[in-house]
């Protein structure tokens, strides 16, 4: 990943879109990119078949069936194309988790997060504050789950210290009678 410590543009180039949510989020994207970037091809990773509405039959498709354990070969079939852009869908849906970091953080291009209300922002120091509320909005760690969360953290050890200790004593009362 590059470009993290500027919050300036890379020149437009190749871009690479990884479709890791609902199709329909890519599908409102392509729009807005062909309004900022209109010459620049689009290249898309994807599990899923076909090309979504809006992409031209020429894109160049990336199925991750086609590599499967075979991680690197993507990333350097995708780096031979020289993208300058990397777009990563990141809706509450564990779609190609693995898959959309592993080209995140493999390309050297600058990174956006597209999320499941269409809202997007680029990976950089300069939306710190964006990234840092949408990490912990996705540990449930924002707003009024946050409470929760946290009491649940804090018990698990004596839940699990209590299960084990219960299991301990049943067994030890079948083992007595016998």
């Amino acid at each position: 990943m590059r470009y993290f410590w500027t919050r300036r543009l890379p020149p437009p180039g190749r871009i690479v879109l990884v479709e890791s949510g609902s199709r329909y989020l890519l599908e409102g994207l392509i729009p807005g990119l062909r309004e900022s970037f209109p010459d620049a091809p689009i290249d898309l990773v994807t599990c899923y078949p076909g090309l979504p509405a809006g992409f031209p039959p020429e894109t160049a498709v990336y199925r991750v069936a086609d590599y499967r354990g075979q991680a690197r070969r993507l990333l350097g079939d995708l780096r031979a194309g020289g993208p300058t852009i990397v777009g990563v869908v990141c809706s509450a849906e564990p779609i190609m988790t693995k898959w959309k970091w592993w080209v995140v953080l493999g390309l050297p291009a600058k990174a956006f997060i597209l999320n499941e209300n269409g809202d997007y922002f680029w990976i950089d120091w300069g939306h710190w504050s964006a990234i840092r509320h949408f990490v912990l909005f996705r540990c449930g760690l924002a707003g009024a789950g946050a409470v929760r969360t946290l009491t649940r953290l804090f018990l698990f050890p004596f839940t699990l210290l209590y299960l084990v200790m219960f299991a301990a004593w049943a067994h030890a009362g079948r083992l007595r009678r016998r």
